[in-house]
């Protein structure tokens, strides 16, 4: 057994793939690959390094000799320079050529953004299936009428599709939210110690021309279209506020989602996936407790306060560079990107099983469908000669009635019984009951799901359909 602390989201939580992006050997694979880019431009930019060089470097990209990097860490107490140091000893013929002109945040914050590019990407292709699978969940339940809520009181009717597509829509605005940020992240590029670029400067005896093509070769070869344009020593630490606020925003829809789930768990009409096996309770074995809805709403409370902490280091850069971003940033990014990839394996989990109990929902819409026909039946009596305000007052005394014999005496709502007796409305309990169809009262529940799926969500899906089918299985 391991005595060392293990974050819960590399032992019960967060994909592999995305435990593999803020990893060491993601990092220092990366910064290879920043230095070989690095090495690529200024030799085609005219600077004195051979082919051999070159190749040298890319023989070892990938084999990362840590140990010397530890070691060497131990002594000089910088990881940069650590690794300068590691990598020069597999490639003494290139060690000179090495970290040419640019400084730590060269590799350090360049490498960022592609680990913050990449999980962007995972994050996306996950939103677009619970989309996916909640989008013909929609589609299947478009009719099914279901109670609505305000203040968490009955208060129309909706449909259980209606209902779904209000998740999908939150969702479809964390994923224009997510392809905003990926289509506008840019790399730092290689600005030296406060921005200026003096040592490239130096570098290309005053060629400035040089310079601008260097960032577009780099930019080019790590596969973003351009660097900033401008910066201190690194890029603004409100990327990286904007980029757990997008997380936040992602928590926040899933947390609605889940607790909405354990609300109508709670009601006995939809369930989330329950397994054969499981047990719901120690004390209490016929309990089906809603145990991943509630680690969805626990660990969005966590990414939503987390999205705190890069305002923070943000607004406290003082002018050009100051390393109080460091510690914070090593944690609040990655274990932002974690907690919303746990977040999105659990919902992808549960929207892929959710159980609709079609009676149980009738039943509810049922004993208070009465009262939401008030309306109807008060138009039809007027048809009948009926005082109109008479009537209202003669509805609201009845509904009170039929009200106190449900909460006082545990009784079924006899509203209709009760106008139907009552000489002032003239209507039989026949012509009544003609008024209690529930698909009266779902307004364009329905067409708006359809016109929602077919104009927002299809194109969605067309568009990345090379990225659907993906289910996730928990294993916790």
């Amino acid at each position: 057994m391991n005595n060392k602390y293990q974050s819960p989201f590399s032992t019960r939580y967060a994909s592999d793939e995305m435990q593999y992006i803020f990893s060491q050997e993601f990092k220092i694979k990366t910064w290879r690959r920043l230095w070989i880019a690095l090495a690529k431009a200024e030799k085609k930019l005219g600077l004195e390094i051979s082919e051999d060089q070159i190749k040298e470097l890319e023989k070892y990209k990938d084999n990362i000799n840590f140990d010397v990097a530890k070691e060497r860490e131990k002594e000089c107490r910088h990881d940069v320079m650590a690794h300068i140091y590691a990598y020069g000893k597999q490639c003494p013929n290139a060690k000179k050529i090495l970290h040419l002109g640019a400084t730590s945040c060269y590799v350090g914050d360049n490498s960022d953004i592609i680990a913050i590019k990449e999980a962007m990407e995972i994050l996306k292709r996950k939103i677009v299936n619970i989309i996916s699978i909640l989008s013909d969940f929609a589609f299947k339940y478009k009719d099914l009428p279901t109670l609505a809520y305000t203040h968490l009181q009955p208060a129309q009717l909706t449909t259980v599709g209606k209902r779904a597509c209000l998740w999908i829509n939150e969702l479809y605005i964390d994923l224009q939210e997510i392809d905003f940020r990926l289509e506008n992240l840019k790399l730092l590029g290689s600005k030296g110690t406060t921005g200026t670029q003096a040592s490239f400067l130096e570098l290309f005896e005053g060629d400035e021309s040089k310079i601008d093509e260097l960032e577009n070769l780099i930019a080019s070869e790590m596969g973003f279209k351009k660097c900033v344009e401008v910066s201190g020593q690194t890029y603004s630490r409100k990327i990286d506020s904007q980029v757990l606020s997008t997380l936040s925003g992602i928590a926040q829809s899933a947390s609605k989602f889940s607790n909405d789930i354990r609300i109508l768990q709670s009601f006995k009409e939809i369930e989330e996936p329950f397994e054969k096996h499981q047990i719901g309770s120690s004390a209490m074995p016929y309990k089906r407790n809603p145990i991943r809805s509630e680690r969805i709403t626990s660990l969005s409370r966590y990414v939503i306060v987390n999205s705190l902490n890069p305002g923070f280091t943000a607004s406290t850069q003082w002018f050009e560079r100051t390393l109080d971003d460091s510690a914070n940033k090593r944690i609040s990014i990655s274990e932002g990107f974690l907690a919303v990839d746990s977040i999105l394996n659990i919902f992808l989990n549960i929207v892929d099983g959710l159980v609709v109990y079609k009676k149980v929902i009738e039943r509810r819409v049922k004993n208070e469908l009465a009262f939401m026909a008030t309306e109807n039946i008060m138009m039809a009596a007027v048809k009948k000669g009926g005082d109109r305000q008479v009537i209202h007052e003669r509805l609201r005394e009845l509904s009170m009635e039929a009200g106190r014999e449900v909460k006082e005496n545990g009784g079924e709502n006899d509203l209709i019984d009760r106008i139907a007796k009552d000489k002032y409305f003239n209507l039989t309990k026949q012509e009544l009951e003609q008024q209690l169809d529930p698909k009266k009262f779902i307004g364009r529940s329905s067409h708006q799901v359809e016109i929602f799926l077919a104009n927002e969500i299809r194109p969605l899906l067309e568009k990345n359909k090379d990225i659907l089918g993906e289910k996730y299985l928990l294993t916790v």
